[in-house]
């Protein structure tokens, strides 16, 4: 029975880039998880100009404009995230399912404090961009009531081996040996998104 009981529990992996994210689904036990689904998720409005790079937008008008310009891609952009989940949710609760949270990697950069600093640094505007994608899909997963895992993808590989009790190399080997069943894609963003979702499927068996 308790085999039973982990198998119908599912986690979300999200990695996001500019516009979009690597979402993977992971079912089964927390020892040895197999992925569901994979695919990519868009997270703009492709009718909205420069939703897909809202703060090198920003950076061309005055404060005041790019204010309002970055709020109105974020609630644009928050209900895409939550469209999103309202299509990936649903039809996995239906297979009987339990989501029992998600994992969203972090990037490794500090965000300036104010969007005027924000906006004077090419640098600060790529941190921000990150960010901002990261953050609708907190948003939306809060929405659904998802516990969260969130992990700096500069220390995902440890904090991996230490919650999985897994070396890095055995770590390396599981996701290899994944891909092999699955066959492609299966990249960079498949792998890191299918190791946080994997913290998150056995972060309620930690608690």
């Amino acid at each position: 029975m308790s085999k039973r009981r982990d198998e119908m529990h599912a986690a979300l992996g999200f990695r996001s880039h500019s516009g979009w994210a690597a979402l993977v689904v992971l079912t089964g036990s927390p020892r040895s998880p197999v992925v569901l689904d994979r695919k990519r998720i868009e997270l703009i409005d492709p009718a909205m100009e420069g939703s897909a790079q809202p703060y090198h937008a920003a950076e061309k008008l005055d404060l005041e404009e790019a204010e309002k310009f970055i709020n109105d891609c974020t609630r644009r952009t928050e209900l895409m995230a939550r469209q999103v989940l309202r299509g990936v949710i649903p039809p996995l609760q239906k297979k009987g399912l339990d989501i029992s949270g998600c994992g969203i990697l972090l990037s490794s950069g500090n965000p300036a404090k104010t969007l005027a600093s924000t906006l004077a640094s090419h640098a600060l505007i790529h941190t921000a961009e990150g960010d901002f994608f990261r953050h609708a899909l907190i948003h939306a997963s809060e929405h659904f009531g998802l516990p969260i895992t969130m992990v700096r993808e500069r220390e995902l590989l440890e904090r991996a081996a230490s919650d999985l009790e897994l070396t890095v190399d055995k770590l390396q080997a599981r996701l290899d040996e994944m891909g092999r069943t699955l066959g492609p894609p299966w990249s960079e963003d498949q792998k890191l998104a299918t190791l946080v979702g994997w913290l998150a499927l056995v972060a309620p068996t930690r608690g």
